[in-house]
């Protein structure tokens, strides 16, 4: 009979876990559904601020938002701005032509950190003063580097698994006579 029964709950087991795993994520997270220059846009006079818009209002802490040019420095200034669905950074009169890189990284309404980037390319030249080189922290985006939730549930299927095998059989040993 016990044997039946560890079975039944091995296979029990077996089919959450699978089901658990083979779920997917859920992507409830807030998503970025346009932001100011546009991305890719080509634009020709500097914004006086950037900005990134979400599909839900944002938590205010800890958001991080730096514009970098094509030469490799900042030229975001002061602390990034939530409001709303929305967070802004000052930019002001950029310099060099081409690529400038926006990136950001906020708080979701459920908590969750959500980064990427988005870009633009300045057509004419500015007169703006460049801020120092970016760091690599500057440069990030596209991920939350979080370890994915389906690791912590095969760990607790396979210890909580292991833990009643253990109570079911491992006090059984030869039996005295």
């Amino acid at each position: 009979m016990s044997r039946k029964l560890f079975a039944g709950v091995l296979t029990g087991l077996l089919i959450t876990g699978f089901a658990l795993l083979g779920g997917g994520v859920a992507n409830a997270h807030s998503a970025a559904i346009g932001s100011s220059p546009e991305n890719g846009a080509q634009i020709d006079v500097s914004p006086a601020r950037a900005s990134v818009t979400f599909n839900e209002n944002l938590q205010e802490s800890y958001p991080s938002m730096t514009v970098t040019g094509p030469d490799g420095n900042l030229w975001s200034k002061g602390q990034p701005k939530v409001e709303g669905p929305t967070v802004s950074i000052e930019v002001g009169e950029l310099g060099p032509t081409g690529d400038y890189k926006i990136a950001y990284r906020v708080t979701s309404a459920d908590g969750h950190p959500v980064s990427g980037t988005r870009t633009f390319t300045l057509t004419k030249a500015g007169t703006g003063t460049p801020g120092p080189k970016a760091d690599s922290s500057a440069k990030s985006g596209g991920s939350d580097g979080g370890v994915p939730l389906w690791v912590f549930i095969a760990g607790a299927v396979v210890l909580f698994g292991g833990g009643l095998a253990f109570a079911l059989l491992g006090g059984r040993g030869k039996q005295r006579k």
